[in-house]
């Protein structure tokens, strides 16, 4: 009796295979049709749960059908929530072939791992990194910034810090802007420096980091005893879209010896921007760079990238190698060193391969091209909201991201929620929302290739509509 988990049958297979293609294709080809986001409740009945297991094939291929229409909307060209990536049709190839090797990218001789290594040599020389740096493919920037605040910890304390830990170690401080992701503080937690160690300097009128405040706060926390040790950037921060003066950033870590990382999820991609590529002056001298391809390169999730400068600290806080993981000159165990000597994880998908495929297919000026687009989107937004009346500009910086409101009189902040809420559960579109000088903001970030200039025009008509509605 065989216990395999393959088709008995693999016609049968190539067939229920095809139909699940077609199901969904069909889906994709109608992407900017029906509503932007539906909310899932009437899925979960349609789906099924996992009650019975062991239902097979057909049911099970149902289940995954019902799942189709209540994705979060985001490869909708209507989708401005957040810093969503769209995706694209032809990363379908890629991950079948990823599902077909199953491949482990921890480590070994094979190929998943030379894809990623040519991946991160790729964005080496595009970020103007030395060619002998190091770099990791990630789930997303959350996760590279941890693997890069790790190196700069390390760096700093020295690599006896992995096995004493820091109850001993001189009091690291770090340094951020206001207006910085949050997993900057979630990195300080998890590298047991606590978040109250990450100072958040104030930002300035265009939102960038004050660097004059940013000297203020090195001086004082050195008079207090704290040791420095890195300052991050962001290239395009969530909330408005701003860089900070990356070339300046990097001056002051120069001089005082600092660690300078940059944050730049989505904004990594103005590089491939021959228009807008100017605006990430600086981000060359960083020491780490984290971004994502799943958001503006239009890779579909998840994927993003860790860029070390310095290869050998990298490799000082992550290479430990048990005797199970030994390498060999020679045979599927050669090829060191492996990812794991890079990052935290041995278990690891062939998260690159889709994103060397995206490259492959629609290269660097293409994808260039949704970035210029997208942005000439957002100034005519930006335009569209000038030009009513009934709508108040809270926040446009010239790149992506547009922070506007409607002008209600009495509970103001209140009422545009509710209008927010409203243009969701509608489905004609799903901007998200933030705070810009403490005043609610309907926020829209395009990040997206579908989207197109009719889609801002369809926005603000249902805005000023349910607006007027709620006035009323």
């Amino acid at each position: 009796m065989t216990h395999s988990l393959d088709p008995k049958d693999w016609s049968a297979f190539r067939a229920r295979a095809r139909d699940m293609l077609e199901s969904v294709l069909d889906h994709m080809e109608t992407y900017g049709e029906g509503p932007v986001w539906q909310s899932p409740d009437e899925m979960e009945s349609r789906a099924g749960d996992l009650s019975e297991t062991g239902r097979g094939a057909g049911a099970t291929d149902d289940g995954l059908k019902a799942l189709l229409p209540y994705g979060v909307g985001n490869t909708s060209p209507r989708f401005f929530g957040w810093v969503h990536g769209a995706g694209t049709p032809s990363g379908l190839m890629a991950e079948m072939v990823g599902a077909a090797l199953n491949a482990n990218c921890g480590g070994r001789n094979h190929a998943a791992i030379r894809v990623e290594r040519e991946l991160v040599s790729w964005g080496l020389k595009l970020f103007g990194f030395p060619e002998d740096g190091s770099g990791l493919v990630t789930t997303g920037t959350s996760a590279a910034t941890l693997i890069a605040l790790k190196v700069a910890r390390d760096k700093r304390l020295g690599k006896a810090v992995r096995k004493a830990g820091i109850a001993d170690a001189p009091k690291l401080v770090g340094y951020t802007s206001a207006g910085a992701h949050a997993c900057l503080d979630r990195a300080f937690d998890i590298l047991g420096l606590g978040s109250d160690a990450l100072r958040k300097v104030e930002m300035m009128a265009d939102g960038r980091m004050n660097l004059a405040a940013l000297e203020a706060a090195l001086e004082a926390d050195r008079k207090a005893g704290l040791t420095p040790f890195l300052v991050c950037a962001t290239a395009g921060t969530v909330n408005r879209g701003a860089i900070d003066d990356l070339k300046g950033i990097a001056s002051i870590c120069q001089r005082d010896g600092l660690w300078f990382h940059v944050d730049a999820a989505f904004a990594a991609a103005l590089k491939l921007s021959a228009t807008h590529k100017r605006r990430l002056t600086g981000i060359e001298k960083a020491d780490s760079l984290a971004f994502d391809f799943h958001k503006w390169m239009q890779v579909n999730y998840d994927a993003g990238c860790v860029l070390i400068r310095d290869r050998e600290a990298h490799l000082a806080a992550f290479s430990d190698r048990p005797a199970y993981l030994a390498g060999s000159g020679r045979g599927v165990g050669s090829d060191a060193p492996w990812p794991v000597d890079f990052g935290p994880e041995l278990s690891r998908g062939f998260r690159a391969l889709k994103v060397w495929a995206q490259l492959k297919e629609h290269g660097e000026d293409r994808l260039g091209a949704v970035v210029d687009a997208n942005i000439r989107q957002a100034g005519y937004l930006a335009d569209l909201v000038k030009r009513e009346n009934a709508l108040e500009l809270l926040s446009y910086e010239g790149l992506n991201i547009c922070c506007f409101r409607y002008r209600f009189e009495g509970e103001s902040d209140a009422l545009n929620e509710e209008l927010l809420l409203r243009l969701q559960e509608s489905g004609v579109a799903v901007p998200s929302s933030t705070r810009i000088n403490d005043a609610y903001a309907i926020r829209v970030n395009i990040t997206n290739h579908r989207t197109q200039m009719d889609d801002m025009d369809q926005l603000i008509r249902a805005v000023l509509a349910i607006g007027g509605e709620l006035a009323n």
